[in-house]
């Protein structure tokens, strides 16, 4: 078995260990959250038929993964929902939600960097990239995205932790601020946690994606407070989930 990698950080919050370094583009007022027909036709196609197979392909041969708790899922068919996971994958996690999810149409929410790629742009978009705007016009329209994604029953999925710690087994501490989302839009909200296991005995990784749920607002509650409350039993449910990982392909020491 090889050296297990260490990494040493200092921020929970703010570190990113990704190793890709893209130049963002600027996200505004004037990006194009709506489109056309033919569009919505051409992203159904690549969300759910043409990335299929590689989507399936990948994440079982590379992860030989395992989703427990699918069915959950199946109790909000009919509604639109939310997805939260923990962000430890660069890649697989831009689909183990939408496999986890199929046949229902799922989006992300995802920082300007990733739909910045030269000659990957309109792909990413296709695929069910959300990027999030750096003004309030631009905003504006962000949240009428969002929000029309719910209404026509489908998933959006955040990665509350925000920046990529690749096969970290545990569930760092996040903001209350992305939870607006299923307060503004009285929706109920899904965890969904990878965990990390051996395969074999040449270091190789298995993920278990666990999903729970779902959970819904207190509307009991001020809107600030059902925030946090959503926030605090989302992560929870995550950090309980989190302790089944078993193997730590990196290690990861805080300075």
């Amino acid at each position: 078995m090889k050296e297990k990698k260490v990494i040493y950080y200092r921020d929970e919050l703010n570190e990113e260990f990704s190793n890709a370094r893209i130049e963002p583009r600027v996200i505004d007022g004037s990006f194009a959250y709506f489109h056309g027909k033919l569009w919505n036709v051409c992203s159904f196609l690549a969300q759910n038929l043409f990335s299929m197979p590689i989507k399936l392909l990948y994440s079982r041969l590379k992860f030989r993964i395992r989703f427990v708790g699918v069915d959950k899922l199946r109790s909000c068919r009919k509604k639109g929902y939310f997805i939260y996971g923990n962000h430890t994958q660069p890649f697989a996690d831009t689909f183990i939600p939408s496999l986890a999810n199929y046949p229902k149409r799922n989006f992300f929410i995802v920082n300007p960097e990733n739909v910045s790629i030269p000659g990957m742009r309109r792909l990413v978009e296709l695929l069910g990239a959300i990027p999030i705007p750096c003004d309030l016009k631009g905003m504006k329209h962000f949240l009428a995205s969002i929000e029309d994604k719910i209404r026509c029953n489908y998933s959006v999925t955040i990665y509350p932790e925000a920046h990529i710690w690749p096969y970290y087994t545990r569930i760092r501490p996040f903001k209350a601020v992305s939870f607006r989302y299923p307060v503004s839009f009285s929706c109920p909200v899904f965890a969904l946690t990878n965990t990390y296991h051996a395969r074999g005995k040449k270091g190789k990784v298995r993920i278990v994606t666990y999903i729970d749920g779902p959970f819904y607002p207190d509307e009991g509650l001020k809107p600030g407070e059902r925030q946090k409350d959503l926030r605090d039993r989302v992560y929870q449910c995550m950090v309980e989930r989190s302790t089944e990982s078993d193997f730590e392909y990196i290690e990861y020491r805080k300075r």
